[in-house]
């Protein structure tokens, strides 16, 4: 044997004996036909599950949250983080789960496909290479070969490391109580003796992404009766208790509006209004009814202010930022039972139905307008805007609320919705089962 020869096979010997040495172990995955892996140190197990709680919110390749055994972990589909192909799976189908093990919290994450742990000598991983994969190289750790398969190893401290920019789970609503322990991403997540808790605020969540209904001080005392008639409707079922769409947000939201919501003020709202009107004294009444839908609202509140203050020049400016029912609320058509006594004497005829006539016309102003934009007058005598807070994010709540006591003379009145309330030093309370009214002191 010559030289060479003995050196080459003394090399081919080492090769064997350092492959032989196993200090590094992966669990193997497929994604979108190419092979994957992770430390075996960073994965707590592996599973197949479904039913994911949605996160309203939440970036796109966020598939929600699931409960581990009393845990709840977020769940992350990497195909659609890492904008690969990713089959539909139906409803009931279980999905491919690898549960992570991150610094001092865990989460799940979705893949095409489980093979197996892989056992390799950790000098055999090689650099990473744009070429090794269709994933951002800063989250690649390296590529090994393993029996004629070349795996990926994802760095998955760095994908989902608590530096990085992006975020998973939106933070808590405002006014709803933060849970449990830390989660990824610098949240916080409920722990497993408040899943009553979660249900809570996933529904408060899930509210503002169907129908910008926001849960606060303003209407909380309503949405905890809601809530506690959900749950027990529901079964306390966390699957059954969840809004999974805008219908189902519809229906929990049922029995939250007002009074003679969308159609003419009946006889008892109308006596009631009357009956909270102040004595003003003076000869003109300035109105502004935001939030005035499709007029019949404002209508109502006329013939009333008609009858109170009989020969005083009533002015109601009203809005909304529905461009469809405000334009048709100048030229409503009715039908002569759907109109109270009082409003009777107002109409007349038309070739489509009942209108109301010029005199009734005269003193209301319909205008396209936000109510968080600023608006042409000084102060008024009286506010009429029910319903209209709870459908407003927190801080604007809070600036609409100001803008009620910076435009409402003193003595004023303010009237929002028959479930809604506010808090303030300058407002006391005067309302009755019927109108939830507040005079500005």
């Amino acid at each position: 044997m010559d030289k060479m020869s003995s050196v080459n096979e003394v090399i081919n010997t080492a090769e064997k004996e350092v492959k032989n040495i196993v200090d590094f172990k992966m669990v193997t995955f497929s994604l979108a036909g190419k092979d994957y892996s992770v430390d075996i140190m960073k994965v707590k197990e592996i599973s197949n599950a479904n039913k994911f709680t949605f996160v309203p919110n939440s970036l796109p390749f966020v598939k929600g949250v699931y409960n581990l055994r009393g845990d709840i972990i977020s769940i992350i589909d990497l195909r659609i983080m890492f904008n690969l192909p990713a089959t539909e799976v139906a409803d009931k189908s279980l999905e491919n789960l690898i549960i992570l093990r991150l610094d001092d919290y865990q989460l799940g994450v979705l893949v095409d496909s489980i093979d197996k742990v892989v056992g390799i000598n950790s000098a055999s991983i090689q650099p990473p290479h744009p070429i090794f994969g269709d994933i951002n190289i800063k989250f690649i750790q390296g590529v090994v070969e393993h029996d004629e398969r070349l795996y990926v190893i994802l760095d998955v401290e760095k994908i989902f490391g608590q530096d990085e920019e992006f975020e998973m789970i939106p933070p808590p609503q405002e006014n709803v109580p933060a849970f449990g322990t830390k989660s990824p991403f610098g949240r916080t997540a409920p722990t497993a003796g408040e899943s009553g808790n979660l249900d809570y605020s996933f529904i408060i969540e899930n509210l503002k992404t169907f129908k910008k209904f926001t849960v606060s001080d303003i209407n909380r005392e309503w949405f905890d009766r809601r809530f506690a008639e959900w749950t027990k409707l529901k079964g306390n079922k966390t699957e059954e208790l969840q809004l999974k769409s805008e219908s189902d947000a519809e229906l929990f939201l049922s029995g939250f509006f007002s009074l003679a919501t969308g159609r003419f003020w009946d006889d008892t709202m109308l006596t009631s209004f009357e009956k909270i009107l102040p004595d003003f004294g003076k000869n003109t009444v300035s109105v502004w009814n935001p939030g005035c839908g499709n007029g019949y609202e404002p209508y109502s509140a006329a013939a009333v202010l008609f009858k109170k203050y009989t020969g005083a020049s009533i002015k109601i400016w009203a809005s909304d930022n529905d461009l469809l029912s405000i334009s048709n609320a100048p030229n409503l058509v009715f039908k002569r039972e759907s109109v109270p006594e009082i409003l009777v004497k107002y109409t007349t005829e038309s070739t489509t139905g009942l209108q109301f006539n010029q005199i009734l016309k005269d003193v209301i102003l319909f205008e396209y307008h936000d109510a968080m934009h600023p608006n042409p007058f000084m102060e008024v005598d009286i506010i009429i805007a029910r319903d209209l807070l709870s459908f407003l994010n927190a801080n604007d709540q809070a600036r609409l609320v100001k803008e009620f006591e910076d435009k409402l003379r003193p003595g004023g009145l303010l009237i929002i919705g028959n479930n809604e309330r506010i808090d303030s030093g300058r407002f006391k309370y005067i309302g009755n089962q019927y109108i939830t009214g507040y005079i500005h002191e």
